[in-house]
């Protein structure tokens, strides 16, 4: 059994378990593009989830950006925000209008 990523210009609105042979038969729906996607991110970057977008070019699955100010990380597909989460144990939100890790209390 694999993993596929129903996709609609690009952007997945399903992911669902199945046969190969299954989605080359066509059963699932001609009018969809289906992308086999890795639960364990062998490839594709990262598994895909409903509103993750596809990038033919880059081969990957990307989350949805979760801030303006946050970059894509080529390497793994995934956002990043512009100063690192702290690590000193405890808890933090990003907060976008000062652009700082906020400790949650």
């Amino acid at each position: 059994m694999s993993h596929f990523a129903k996709l609609n210009n690009n952007i997945v609105t399903e992911v669902i378990v199945a046969e190969q042979d299954f989605i080359n038969s066509g059963a699932v729906g001609d009018s969809f593009l289906w992308v086999q996607t890795s639960y364990n991110g062998n490839f594709r970057k990262n598994y895909a989830g409903v509103g993750y977008s596809y990038d033919k070019t880059r081969d990957a699955f990307i989350p949805p950006k979760p801030y303006a100010s946050w970059t894509l990380v080529e390497d793994t597909c995934q956002w990043q925000a512009p100063v690192a989460y702290p690590d000193d144990g405890k808890y933090y939100n990003w907060n976008e209008s000062s652009t700082k890790w906020v400790e949650v209390v």
